[in-house]
């Protein structure tokens, strides 16, 4: 496993982590996602929640399709500079329009949101981000 338990035991207390992603030329985007894991992979679905323009709006979705490098970030800051910490995790996504492990992961995410109970999420698309590289600071074992 890639991503150590410390880490993603960082990780999952957080009910949302921030999505990092550029298109061809570099330009950053960066949007909080819901997520899941299995394995070292983490899980976002696209949600039904008013898009303006529809899916192939979201830059997230277009930015993964020209360059496929992403990064999530989820921290801690506190007012006590010893609990602050941070776990950022490095590697590609993959746009999972359908199939086997697309309805695995949203069946991860329903369980974990049970805002997506209720949402028709079967024809929406699944990021699948294979995490390669862990980087960390912090006292990550410290309570939210």
């Amino acid at each position: 496993m890639i991503i150590a338990d410390a880490a993603r035991n960082f990780l999952t207390r957080f009910r949302v982590v921030h999505l990092a992603t550029a298109d061809r030329s570099g330009i950053p985007h960066i949007v909080p996602v819901c997520f899941a894991f299995a394995g070292d992979t983490l899980y976002s679905t696209i949600d039904e929640k008013p898009k303006q323009g529809g899916l192939s709006r979201l830059k997230r979705l277009r930015n993964i399709a020209e360059n496929p490098r992403i990064a999530l970030m989820a921290d801690r800051y506190d007012e006590d500079w010893a609990r602050l910490a941070w776990v950022r995790l490095d590697g590609r996504a993959e746009l999972l329009p359908d199939g086997v492990e697309h309805d695995q992961a949203q069946t991860l995410l329903r369980a974990r949101y049970k805002q997506y109970a209720r949402m028709a999420l079967d024809p929406l698309p699944v990021i699948a981000c294979r995490i390669e590289r862990v980087a960390s600071w912090g006292d990550l074992s410290a309570p939210p």
